[in-house]
Formats: C-alpha cells, structure tokens, sequence
C-alpha cells in the first residue's frame, strides 16, 4: 500500500509516458512460467515502482520487454487511480451539485458508464468515480445519484474489469463493509 502523498491521482495521471516513466525505478527480469525456452533466456518480465507513492506496475505476459513496459506503464496507472485519492469537494462538504467532469464526465455521457478500459483516459475516470464513491462512505446507494447513474448501474461498472471489482472490494473491507457481490 502506497505512502501518503500530499500529491493525489491528477498529479500522475496527467503526466506523459516518458513523465511517469522518469519517476519510476524499472526493474527488467526473468518471468517463470510457461513460454518456452526463450522466456528462461531473457530479461523481458518488467516492474515499475513509482518513488513518489510507492506503487508498482508489473507485466511479465510477453517475450517482448517493450510490450511488457507498455502493460506495467498501465496497470500502474491503475494502481495510482486506485490508491490515492482526491476528494470532488472540501472536507465536510456535501456532493450537492456535483457533476462529473473531464474524463468521468466522458464515461458517464450516455447515462451509464461506458469507456472502454483500452482508453487512455480510463485510469483517470476511474480515480474520478472511486474519489465520489469514497466521499459517500463507499456506500454505492449514496454515490449513484451524485453520478446521474442507479445503484444497479453503479455496480456494474465497477463490475466490468476484474481489477477495479478487486480494488472496490478492498477498500470497501477495509471500511468494514460487505463486498460486493458480482452480479
């Protein structure tokens, strides 16, 4: 789990490729598993740790080592959207009024949440969306409305990618509340 930052998901998550990837120590290293001999041979397996939070990035799925940097650059993302938080308004505030923008704006145009996770700016709608469910409490029924979304809606898209269902879960259990069932 990352340190505190004073810095939230935007500072990173804005940044290019080459940006982040200048913040970050990359580790290059033999994967084990399947592959043949070739994947025993070669360095191709890549870990991203981001100094400033901590975090990491990890992918080890091809032969190619630039690939593999390309889908650890990814789940880092991720993994900065997940964990670092910035809340939609001031400490003690209500959601009243609040209405989604820039790239969560974009995933929730057509009344649902709809942006592929192929999309640049998903890890950046997911901080967004986590950031609303965190100030209801991660209680889906609260946050739903303030998405323009139903709490069924809500659900789903958290559902839609197994890693975002997983880091949902994990923090909803952290709070002490039920985790959410796949539906």
């Amino acid at each position: 789990m990352a340190e505190p930052t004073t810095a939230g998901w935007r500072t990173y998550l804005e940044l290019s490729d080459e940006a982040l990837l200048a913040q970050c120590e990359v580790d290059r290293f033999r994967a084990s598993g399947p592959g043949g001999q070739k994947r025993n041979k070669t360095d191709s397996a890549v870990r991203l740790r981001h100094r400033p939070t901590t975090l990491t990035g990890e992918a080890n799925e091809s032969r190619s080592q630039h690939e593999n940097r390309a889908r650890a650059l990814r789940r880092l993302r991720l993994e900065i959207a997940f964990m670092l938080r910035e809340p939609p308004v001031r400490e003690g505030a209500a959601l009243e009024g609040y209405t989604p923008s820039g790239a969560l704006g974009e995933a929730l145009a057509s009344g649902r949440f709809a942006m592929s996770p192929r999309n640049a700016r998903y890890p950046a709608a997911i901080g967004a969306l986590f950031d609303v469910i965190e100030a209801c409490g991660w209680r889906l029924a609260e946050a739903a409305p303030h998405l323009g979304l139903t709490t069924s809606a809500l659900s789903r898209a958290l559902e839609a990618e197994d890693i975002v269902f997983r880091a949902a879960n994990e923090r909803r259990t952290a709070l002490g509340l039920p985790t959410l069932r796949a539906g």
